[in-house]
C-alpha cells in the first residue's frame, strides 16, 4: 500500500491559516469500490484508504512511514506569494489592476 505525505492547503473561503500546519500522510486506494444499491452511498472494504494520520512536523511523518516500512510519497507544499493591501486601495484613483464593482 502506497502512502502520500503532504501538507494541506488552507481553506479558500477563508484567510486565516488555521490547520494548515500539520502533514498529513493518507494512503491511496487499492481496491475498487461499490455503490450500495439500497442507499446508493459508496462502500469499500479497504478500511487504509479511510484514514488520515497528522503529524506535527515531516520528519516524524516520514520516521512513521520507515518505520511501519510504508512505501511513501512527499509532497511538498506550493508556496504562495500574497500582496498585502488595504481595503482603501481598491479605490484609487492610478489603480493599475481594473477592478469594478
Amino acid at each position: 500500500m502506497f502512502a502520500r505525505i503532504y501538507q494541506p492547503a488552507p481553506n479558500a473561503m477563508q484567510s486565516g491559516r488555521g490547520n494548515s500546519r500539520h502533514w498529513v500522510l493518507e494512503f491511496a486506494r487499492t481496491k475498487s469500490g461499490s455503490v450500495d444499491p439500497l442507499t446508493g452511498t459508496y462502500r469499500s472494504e479497504d478500511m487504509r484508504a479511510q484514514l488520515d494520520l497528522k503529524f506535527e512536523t515531516l520528519e516524524a511523518a516520514v520516521a512513521y512511514a520507515k518505520a511501519n516500512n510504508i512505501p511513501h510519497r512527499v509532497q511538498k507544499p506550493k508556496t504562495v506569494r500574497r500582496i498585502s493591501r488595504s481595503y482603501t486601495e481598491n479605490f484609487d484613483y492610478d489603480r493599475k489592476l481594473p477592478w469594478t464593482h
